[in-house]
């Protein structure tokens, strides 16, 4: 007698190739379109799924976790950050929770070196006048940005992708510093040729760059308040990758509004989708959509992952990437 497939709910549009092997292996129920499911979808999802594979689109809370039928024991994440998800909870009802750590590493550190690259040298003030036809043509004046090589780079958060950047802003010629929760081992430092800062006061205060590569925990929030915000130096300029909620973002536009800081290149914001507006106005400010992840090939990775950890789990194995509180 054949061994019936999990059922395995995924909240939003993935690559056909990913889907497809989903459906190969499970019985899969995809999205139609790829929208956000409503809360009551993520209900339904929970009540009637053994496995729900979720984004960071999704906000996965205690009191959903609590509507969960018996059978869901699979929080599989398309994602490496998990903030999204109350993992305790999750453990407390019997449910484990996966994420898909590594993958996208490269792409996010790429992405980082982009915006420090796009703010100093002021690529979009640029772009802005070639796309409303305002360019006059060159002059010596015009434009003027800064090198990279030679400034010092503080990094908030050395984990992988912390690390990522530390080796791009090196090859740059970038003067490597970083406040991590714990220090790193002798050798990786030495390697990556970077200074280690205990008081994240001290490093903020005497970088010409910082960039955020920390995630998003209840010790991170607003880890860059109005307070710290304010010891960067006025031609320094911040960059973040990682998650909105780390900089406090309308002290971040007070200040940028005011010509206390050079510029900012954010990727994430603290609202999600809900941005600023008077940050949208902003000549000094690179703004993306969320793409520091945004390559055919770490979509295909973060797929793969997520039915490693589906398929080990459904061979009654501990997934590869399982999270557990203590981790977080």
């Amino acid at each position: 007698m054949a061994k019936k497939r999990l059922s395995v709910v995924v909240t939003r549009r993935l690559p056909d190739a990913v889907e497809t092997r989903l459906s190969e292996l499970f019985d899969v129920r995809l999205r139609e379109d790829d929208t956000p499911m409503t809360r009551t979808e993520l209900i339904e999802a929970v009540k009637t799924a053994d496995v729900l594979v979720p984004t960071v689109t999704d906000e996965i809370d205690a009191a959903l976790i609590g509507q969960a039928g018996e059978q869901l024991k699979l929080i599989a994440n398309y994602g490496a950050g998990v903030d999204h998800i109350d993992v305790a909870t999750a453990r407390q009802r019997g449910v484990l929770v996966s994420n898909t750590p590594g993958v996208l590493t490269d792409d996010t550190a790429d992405m980082t070196m982009a915006l420090i690259l796009s703010v100093t040298r002021r690529m979009s003030e640029g772009m802005a006048q070639m796309q409303k036809g305002t360019w006059s043509g060159w002059a010596p004046t015009a434009l003027l940005g800064g090198r990279v090589s030679g400034r010092r780079l503080g990094i908030l958060g050395m984990g992988r992708i912390g690390q990522a950047v530390a080796r791009r802003a090196h090859a740059f010629g970038m003067q490597v510093h970083y406040h991590n929760r714990r220090r790193l081992h002798d050798q990786i430092e030495a390697d990556l040729e970077a200074t280690y800062w205990e008081s994240l006061d001290q490093m903020v205060a005497r970088m010409d760059v910082i960039s955020i590569n920390c995630p998003h925990t209840p010790s991170t929030f607003h880890l860059m308040n109005a307070r710290r915000l304010k010891l960067m130096k006025p031609d320094a300029v911040i960059v973040n990758t990682s998650r909105g909620e780390v900089i406090d973002e309308n002290a971040l536009t007070r200040m940028l509004r005011a010509g206390e800081m050079k510029g900012a290149g954010l990727d994430v914001y603290e609202h999600g989708t809900q941005v600023n507006p008077r940050l949208r106005e902003l000549e000094n400010v690179v703004l993306l959509p969320h793409m520091g992840s945004a390559t055919v090939e770490g979509r295909m990775e973060m797929g793969e992952k997520v039915i490693i950890n589906i398929k080990t789990f459904d061979d009654g194995h501990r997934p590869p990437d399982q999270v557990v509180p203590s981790m977080l």
